[in-house]
């Protein structure tokens, strides 16, 4: 049974939200699990911050589902957890993890639901919505911190490489083999571009793109205008 996670994180110019998940990666690997930081050619002090936390610190090129896929490439454990840089971990969460593992053996995947950082009433209500929709599609979103046993991450071929919306593309193909499981615990995200970009126009802006690549856009178009917009 696994009894140790491979926790893979991709990061650009995120020294300062690295700084603040530190304290929770380092109770992770004092209890032996790998940490495994992909850097995808950060100009702050993401590297740095990234090798204060763990030796598994990799440097290549930019682009999350690639860098992910890195990761788990040099990964040691047969269990795969992505988080977010911008994230915080509930204390148990790794326990949580195995657990479920041990009951799902070689064909385990799933997520958290996820709370904001910001705790206002508009901040609930969209964690619960987004919490929802993910119960009733199965479709899981990186914020939500998948994680997936290696067996079953190999068999789909690991996240296609797409410059955005690599998340619900696995998820696609990972619920096409097993249901995916939610762990009782929340995952912390950052609220900082719903604040900063204003929460109606990012709610808009996040539905249209998934809108958009329901009906066969393609991710490279979304990427750009994704990006034009911020």
């Amino acid at each position: 049974m696994p009894s140790r996670i491979s926790i893979i994180i991709p990061v650009l110019n995120d020294a300062e939200a690295l700084s603040s998940l530190a304290v929770d990666l380092q109770a992770l690997k004092a209890r032996g699990h790998q940490i495994i930081i992909v850097d995808g050619g950060s100009r702050d002090a993401s590297v740095e911050t990234a090798r204060s936390i763990t030796d598994d610190v990799i440097c290549g090129e930019a682009g999350r589902a690639l860098q992910m896929n890195v990761g788990a490439a040099v990964a040691r454990h047969d269990l795969f957890w992505f988080i977010h840089a911008d994230s915080r971990l509930p204390a148990c969460a790794d326990r949580l993890i195995i657990d479920t593992a041990c009951r799902h053996l070689a064909t385990l995947w799933g997520r958290f639901d996820i709370q904001f950082r910001n705790s206002s009433l508009i901040f609930r209500l969209i964690a619960m919505f987004m919490n929802l929709r993910s119960r009733i599609t199965g479709i899981a979103t990186g914020d939500q911190a998948i994680f997936v046993s290696r067996t079953l991450f190999e068999s789909c071929g690991g996240f296609p490489v797409i410059p955005l919306m690599e998340d619900v593309a696995i998820s696609k193909l990972l619920k096409k083999k097993r249901k995916p499981v939610c762990c009782g615990q929340k995952i912390t995200a950052s609220s900082r571009r719903w604040e900063s970009n204003g929460v109606f126009r990012t709610i808009v802006l996040m539905w249209w793109l998934r809108l958009a690549y329901f009906f066969g856009l393609r991710p490279e178009i979304l990427h750009r205008w994704y990006y034009a917009k911020h």
